[in-house]
């Protein structure tokens, strides 16, 4: 069995248990394509997983490779699979971790990379699209409405304020004073987390909140929405699992039934992307033997877009 190169972590723990593997080289079932892979997106759920802090929602093997998307090339597909061939570029979600060489993926969830997009950049925008996308579909916004997200300058949050900006929805974004320059070349009007955080937001909203995202899970962003938006109804948090328990919340991991919104998403992006328009900074590029040290740099936080590995 032909073997290729992969990060992988045999039990729970820091980012320590991150270590080079071989693996075997994923063959692709039913509807399924294989990717050389070029870059891969790393998002706080990578290091969440490898904790152990969501073992009771995920399950792994081990060793388990991290890694939920993914840029590269196709080079061999499954049975049944139409629309996409081997030497297509794509971007897309993995159902392999994409923190190898390799990794498989559902044809019917991917889409074409632009050629004059950077690598990194496609590899970037999967789940951070798809995630906004998800949440700003469940709080049913409406032209004029004024959203709050908070940790707009991540990956999550950038996509947010874009998407949100371009069905005329105002932006409110809570951010580290160092980003507040980059919120407001997105459209959103910035402010400072941490206490006093409603009273910052109203002086901002006079007219109120309509609907809020938790992006960062920090502090207590949950209870905050709710106070803002005058009950739990429009508030989502993609980051604060109790936090959702205590105040009545939504959270979605986007592992929920049907919770998928991957090409309409990623379609969306690009549409943005092919306008010139569209902004996903890549906080820092790593090479994949560095990946622990990715993942540490992700659970520091305070970022601005996304961190990435370059593959190859």
């Amino acid at each position: 069995m032909t073997k290729i190169k992969a990060i992988a972590f045999g039990t729970y723990g820091s980012a320590d248990v991150l270590h080079p593997v071989e693996i075997d080289l994923p063959v692709p079932g039913p509807g399924q394509v294989r990717i050389a892979v070029r870059s891969a997106g790393v998002n706080p759920i990578d290091h969440k997983i490898r904790s152990g802090d969501m073992a009771a929602l995920v399950q792994v093997e081990f060793p388990c490779v991290p890694g939920r998307e993914a840029s590269g090339v196709v080079e061999a597909v499954g049975d049944g699979v139409t629309g996409v061939q081997a030497g297509d570029a794509v971007l897309g979600p993995t159902v392999t971790g994409a923190y190898a060489e390799r990794a498989l993926a559902d044809a019917s969830r991917l889409v074409a990379k632009p050629v004059s997009m950077p690598w990194e950049e496609a590899a970037a925008l999967p789940v951070a699209a798809e995630t906004a996308w998800r949440a700003l579909e469940l709080l049913e916004l409406r032209e004029g409405e004024t959203l709050l997200v908070h940790g707009a300058a991540g990956g999550v949050g950038t996509m947010a304020v874009q998407f949100a900006r371009a069905r005329d929805i105002h932006v409110i974004g809570t951010a580290s004073e160092a980003n507040h320059a980059y919120l407001r070349g997105l459209g959103a009007h910035p402010v400072v987390y941490g206490e006093g955080l409603a009273d910052r937001v109203r002086e901002l909203a006079p007219d109120g909140v309509h609907a809020a995202l938790d992006a960062a899970g920090k502090g207590d962003a949950v209870g905050v929405s709710v106070e803002l938006t005058g009950g739990p109804d429009r508030v989502v948090t993609i980051a604060d699992s109790q936090g959702a328990l205590r105040h009545g919340v939504r959270f979605s991991s986007g592992a929920e039934p049907g919770a998928s919104r991957t090409v309409p998403a990623l379609t969306a992006a690009l549409g943005l992307f092919e306008s010139g328009i569209l902004q996903l900074p890549i906080h820092r590029l790593y090479p994949l033997s560095e990946a622990a040290e990715a993942q540490r740099e992700s659970e520091r936080g305070h970022l601005t877009g996304k961190i990435v590995l370059a593959v190859v």
